[in-house]
């Protein structure tokens, strides 16, 4: 186990701790490809045996942004993300084969969390990591709270079956992703709320010139990824959530686009597959 303390969270996160031969496993679990790029680029080159996990194909049914880039189909560009995704992994010598794609429809990620929680579940018994780094539960993308719950509630069905399994329960861990703050302008690298005191990572010139050719590899993503201030990293050790309730006051980021889902309508939601997994007042 890890421990959640900064000191041993900042440790187990090094890149020198992660290419050790006896390093932690370590699995990152990201809504989208180019999430992980984005939020903990900068491990990624070290984790020769860690694992990623893509919950969706990144490719919404709405076209908006597919047209954009030239890409007439949602399943050509699921092919395009999934492309992109891989190159970025080569530029930083991530094993191919330790990337896992649960091939969800981007943006519908929330429709199904019961299910979703206990495909994560399974994973976890298979990957047998000691950590998950995954998305805070912030509204910035319902994928992103949708991922969150399901690593959440995943690691309860764990907890709950460890006896009959026999598997170690994996510590939750956070990377910064962006959400709409207590304001309109969208905040990226940043937690919400400060639930103590995340790990900091500001990127030396090496590192940052690795984790921009990554980026660059997202050609679809450009804008969305130009938000980001690349060279800095935030994790922490997460915190416990009310998934039935919006995780801020005001519009969530997400309601102020055309992504098909309100903050009352996740936590219905989550409340539904709280009850479907019989999890209620155990997360």
């Amino acid at each position: 186990m890890l421990g959640n303390s900064e000191t041993s969270l900042a440790g187990a996160l090094h890149p020198d701790r992660l290419s050790a031969p006896d390093a932690p496993v370590i699995a990152i679990i990201a809504a989208h490809p180019d999430d992980e790029v984005a939020g903990a680029g900068s491990l990624l080159p070290s984790m020769k045996r860690g694992w990623l996990v893509h919950v969706t194909d990144g490719a919404p049914r709405d076209l908006f942004d597919a047209m954009a880039n030239g890409i007439i189909s949602r399943e050509q560009y699921a092919v395009a993300r999934n492309r992109e995704a891989r190159a970025a992994l080569a530029v930083a010598g991530f094993p191919e084969e330790r990337l896992v794609a649960m091939g969800l429809v981007d943006q519908e990620a929330s429709l199904d969390m019961a299910g979703l929680a206990r495909a994560t579940c399974a994973l976890l018994v298979r990957l047998k990591p000691v950590a998950v780094l995954t998305h805070p539960y912030e509204g910035g993308h319902p994928d992103h709270d949708a991922t969150a719950f399901a690593v959440h509630a995943g690691i309860a069905l764990l907890r709950r079956s460890s006896d009959r399994v026999g598997t170690q329960i994996p510590e939750i861990l956070e990377m910064a992703c962006y959400h709409g703050g207590k304001g309109q302008a969208p905040v990226s690298g940043a937690f919400l709320e400060e639930d103590g005191e995340p790990v900091e990572r500001r990127l030396g010139p090496e590192a940052l010139e690795l984790k921009q050719r990554m980026i660059d590899c997202f050609t679809t993503q450009r804008r969305a990824l130009g938000m980001f201030d690349i060279a800095t990293e935030r994790y922490r050790s997460a915190p416990r959530y009310d998934f039935s309730r919006p995780p801020h006051p005001g519009a969530l980021l997400y309601e102020r686009y055309p992504w098909g889902m309100e903050g009352d309508r996740f936590g219905h939601l989550a409340r539904e597959a709280l009850v479907a997994l019989e999890l209620e007042g155990l997360l």
